[in-house]
């Protein structure tokens, strides 16, 4: 076997285990919520958020005074505020979907969440008024109509659950959309790690007065349960440790694949959560609610796919070369980074360096995969 033959074999055994241990955590999380704020009777999703945003804000902290990550500098008062308005939506959508967990099973949740792509053309379109061709807007068609048969075959369907789900998920868009508007000089761009430490930073203090208004009893009843029963500490610790793991994987996913790379697995990796929450939990599923959650997918990966047709067939659109290049791939190129083709001889990939600047010009920050 040659150096070449080898260098590749070992760089997709290294994404493979990337995207093993992205899923691995953001599944695990978003179980963990759910047993927590459900099955276990601790019914505080936003004292539950600020362990999460206390836990990646000193995990952060610690890695960049112990020089094993960069913390890059806020140049401005400008960029402050931008990051502020950012922080504000994060931390108002996760708070949202983890609420959401106490009245709708995981699997609604995730099939909801799919519909993420609906909400940012809409607000890409108001805001920033892009415009997509009609085969694009035609995927959304699909995406509504599975998220609604979804909705009519949910057999533990809460009306309240549904609401804040929905508007998690559209807070997830409205982030994207107002983070690429706020966001746009270069000067001004964080590294994704670098902007997670100083989002959860600013969402600790949000959620601090939040908790006190909201649920002035939660510090006291997770003090009573640990001390009742430790085994509660250790799967609070462990959630929220699960918490930067999530963003942690979603980084190095990002590095070691691409930005359509992290779409793709992004969208396979909610029909996994949503199946393995059905063995976990042994909610009971329709028929109607697994075709409607099909059809929704299928929309969304039509959706996906039709927009990176339109944007390499626009030869007048202003897309930058980086963002172009990051589209080419396609499903079969996703296939092709996590199973090695033996038969084919290829040179060495490009250096990990060079693939994580070329995903950095596309991702502006890390999406964080709450439920």
């Amino acid at each position: 076997m040659s150096k070449a033959d080898a260098a590749s074999g070992t760089s997709h055994m290294m994404t493979s285990l990337m995207v093993a241990a992205w899923y691995s955590c953001n599944i695990a999380m978003i179980l963990m919520n759910k047993f927590m704020l459900t099955s276990a009777g601790f019914h505080h999703p936003v004292f539950l958020t600020l362990c999460h945003m206390s836990t990646c804000a000193a995990l952060g902290g610690l890695l960049s005074l112990a020089k094993i990550t960069t913390l890059a500098p806020i140049k401005t008062s400008g960029q402050m505020w931008k990051v502020f308005l950012l922080s504000c939506i994060f931390c108002t959508t996760v708070v949202l979907g983890n609420a959401s967990l106490r009245f709708i099973t995981v699997s609604f949740g995730q099939a909801i969440g799919a519909a993420t792509v609906l909400f940012t053309a809409i607000l890409s379109f108001i805001f920033q008024g892009a415009r997509e061709s009609h085969l694009t807007y035609a995927a959304l068609i699909p995406i509504v109509a599975g998220v609604v048969i979804t909705s009519g075959g949910e057999p533990e369907f809460h009306l309240l659950g549904f609401l804040l789900c929905l508007a998690s998920t559209a807070g997830s868009a409205a982030k994207s959309v107002v983070q690429s508007i706020v966001m746009t000089d270069p000067s001004e761009k964080l590294d994704p790690l670098s902007l997670l430490l100083y989002m959860s930073s600013i969402c600790v203090l949000l959620l601090i007065p939040a908790t006190l208004l909201l649920e002035p009893n939660a510090a006291l009843q997770a003090h009573t349960y640990i001390t009742n029963h430790p085994r509660f500490g250790y799967w609070l610790l462990a959630n929220s440790l699960l918490a930067y793991g999530v963003n942690l994987t979603n980084f190095l996913v990002t590095k070691y694949t691409s930005a359509l790379t992290l779409q793709v697995l992004g969208n396979a990796k909610g029909v996994v959560a949503a199946m393995v929450s059905v063995f976990v939990f042994a909610n009971r599923v329709t028929v109607q609610g697994i075709v409607g959650y099909s059809i929704t997918i299928l929309g969304v990966f039509w959706y996906s796919e039709s927009k990176r047709r339109s944007l390499l067939g626009d030869k007048g659109s202003p897309v930058k070369a980086a963002d172009v290049e990051l589209q080419e791939e396609s499903f079969s190129d996703v296939l092709d980074k996590l199973l090695p083709d033996p038969s084919v001889q290829t040179e060495v990939s490009a250096p990990k360096e060079s693939r994580y600047e070329k995903a950095k010009g596309v991702i502006k920050a890390v999406q964080v995969e709450h439920a």
